[in-house]
């Protein structure tokens, strides 16, 4: 009996992770809150509902009895994962870590606090004038983030006394979910901010891709590269801080933990149970695996022997300047494409909003040329493809 996913989410990288099932000759049902998602386009079946009606969620469970529920956004009521383990499913990597994962308290209070990780200075606050002390008590400059968020939504940063009201607004219409918290970090003077992809196996060691270096504007990543070049020992404090959560967390599959590198050594950030945005790059063929066929062999337990760097890549994010209920349409693929050692993927999102990300260019080259160069490449690439409506 060939195995069966639920996955929760159905976005661009539940996209690439449903033909990664399939090449593996796994059933894929996709699940999210809207018809025709980018995975339910490629799945062989697919479910549209409330992933936070709880009721709803067991339904799904309960009609297509998978082998595996793999989520892949926030916005699920994961409390019912502890339920669903109790009777023989299997989360991926498992119901702590979606719980643990989904929320910014539960991971960060984990990670600093249980297991000593360094992180940014932070307090949390429910309502605006415990907002306030949180900001005076971490000092400005400060990052805010709603507990519950993905793709920058809600996050902002607070550089004086004016910022501090639009700021706990901006995160309150952020917040995804019934969970209306935020957290205060003191701001961090890193030069380089990393995703490194971490895979947990069953009967396997713990494995590391290379680093991925990323940039974002308004709290989501605009362009992502590989390798990051780190000192050595930074890259050991990463790994070791990664195996260390990854392992508090249990299960199997990938996992993109985020750093900030700085003057003064590592800092832990954040950590998501599945692939990462940034880690599309790896769709360039900068690994001999990339991300999602590294979760879909470790969800299904096949062996991965190694993860070795092939190619340097770039990834550069094709967004949407305005907001339309029709499936959109591209130009400029044609003119992109006219360049060597380039890719343009194009989600299949059946609208758009300002800043929505609607595709990727990803371009590689060989492991020593410039990636100064490679990423000017990728943004000139990204930049000729436009979304026209």
């Amino acid at each position: 009996m060939r195995k069966k996913i639920l996955l929760l989410g159905s976005g661009e990288l539940g996209k690439e992770l449903v033909i990664a099932f399939q090449r593996l000759g796994a059933y894929v049902v996709a699940c999210d809150n809207y018809e025709d998602a980018p995975a339910m386009q490629v799945a062989h079946a697919h479910e549209v509902f409330d992933m936070l009606d709880g009721e709803a969620l067991t339904k799904a469970v309960e009609k297509h009895k998978p082998d595996f529920i793999v989520p892949e956004v926030e916005s699920i009521r994961t409390e019912r994962f502890y339920a669903f383990e109790e009777q023989g499913y299997t989360v991926v990597p498992s119901a702590k870590a979606a719980n643990f994962t989904m929320n910014r308290k539960l991971i960060r209070d984990l990670a600093a606090k249980d297991l000593g990780l360094r992180t940014a200075d932070y307090r949390y606050a429910n309502e605006y004038e415990g907002f306030k002390e949180a900001v005076k008590a971490v000092g400005m400059p400060c990052v805010v983030k709603p507990l519950m968020s993905s793709s920058g939504k809600g996050q902002s940063v607070i550089r004086d006394e004016e910022d501090i009201e639009k700021s706990w607004k901006y995160a309150m219409d952020g917040s995804r979910g019934d969970l209306k918290e935020v957290i205060v970090e003191a701001f961090i003077d890193f030069h380089t901010e990393i995703t490194l992809l971490t895979v947990t196996q069953a009967d396997g060691p713990t494995l590391f891709c290379p680093p991925i270096g990323h940039r974002q504007e308004r709290g989501d990543y605009q362009e992502s590269w590989q390798p990051c070049p780190l000192d050595a020992k930074e890259l050991v404090t990463a790994q070791e801080m990664a195996a260390k959560v990854t392992e508090a967390l249990t299960g199997n599959g990938i996992w993109g933990v985020e750093f900030f590198i700085g003057d003064d050594g590592v800092y832990f950030s954040e950590l998501s149970p599945r692939p990462h945005d940034t880690g599309m790059v790896t769709l360039a063929g900068t690994q001999n695996l990339n991300e999602f066929e590294l979760h879909a062999r470790a969800i299904l337990g096949y062996p991965i022997p190694e993860i070795e760097q092939l190619k340097m890549g770039v990834s550069a994010v094709i967004l949407a300047s305005k907001a339309s209920s029709d499936y959109p349409t591209f130009s400029g693929i044609e003119e992109a494409l006219e360049q060597s050692r380039t890719d343009v993927r194009i989600f299949g999102k059946p609208n758009t909003r300002p800043y929505r990300r609607m595709g990727v260019v990803v371009c590689y080259d060989e492991l020593d040329a410039s990636m100064p160069i490679l990423r000017k490449e990728a943004a000139a690439a990204a930049a000729k493809v436009l979304v026209d409506r």
